[in-house]
C-alpha cells in the first residue's frame, strides 16, 4: 500500500518544489498541495501535467485519486505560506 510519504517522495523526485503536502492515508486516496517554480507562466492545467509527468506510470497503476493544488512560489506566499 502506497504511503503519503511515499508519494511525496516520488513527486518531488522529479519536480523541484518549494513546500509540498501530501495526505491521504487509505493507500490510494491523495491530496496534494505543491508548490513550485517549474509551475511560472503555466496554466493550471500544465501544472497538474507536470505533476503527472513527475509521477509516471504510478498514476495508473498504485494512484486511485489524487486531488491537486498547484502554485507557484509567489502565489503562495500572496496567499500566506511561509
Amino acid at each position: 500500500m502506497l504511503s503519503a510519504q511515499q508519494l511525496q517522495g516520488y513527486i518531488t523526485q522529479n519536480l523541484a518544489c518549494d513546500f509540498i503536502q501530501v495526505t491521504g492515508d487509505d493507500g490510494t486516496h491523495f491530496d496534494a498541495v505543491i508548490v513550485s517554480p517549474a509551475f511560472e507562466g503555466k496554466t493550471m492545467v500544465q501544472q497538474h501535467q507536470l505533476v503527472y509527468g513527475a509521477l509516471g506510470d504510478r498514476m495508473r497503476a498504485e494512484i486511485h485519486a489524487l486531488s491537486i493544488r498547484t502554485m507557484t512560489p509567489d502565489a503562495w506566499r500572496n496567499a500566506g505560506g511561509s
